[in-house]
């Protein structure tokens, strides 16, 4: 979960990758970059209710977002194939559970 200011301009900048089954979550945004990163992911933008707004596969590296997602409050970001493997779509709504890790 990022949620303090540095948190969030990191986000997954400079990892060499993100682990099946995990994800980070960054609240609040709307909007996200992949500048700086080595790998595609999965992109969801998600309301307050936890409701997807918007999906995104694959996002590669060097590429902005959608500057707004209305209603957006959160984006998670997946590892890529995720979407598809879980079967995710604009509608669901998503429950977020911090690591146990």
């Amino acid at each position: 979960m990022a949620r303090s200011f540095w948190e969030r301009g990191k986000g997954l900048m400079f990892r060499s990758s993100l682990k099946a089954d995990t994800g980070l979550v960054i609240d609040p945004c709307s909007s996200i970059h992949t500048f700086w990163m080595r790998f595609p992911i999965d992109v969801l933008y998600v309301d307050r209710e936890g409701i997807v707004l918007r999906a995104d596969r694959e996002m590669k590296p060097w590429r902005f977002g959608p500057l707004f997602v209305r209603n957006g409050r959160y984006v998670i970001e997946l590892p890529s194939g995720t979407i598809d493997r879980s079967g995710t779509s604009v509608g669901d709504r998503v429950l977020i559970e911090p690591s146990t890790v």
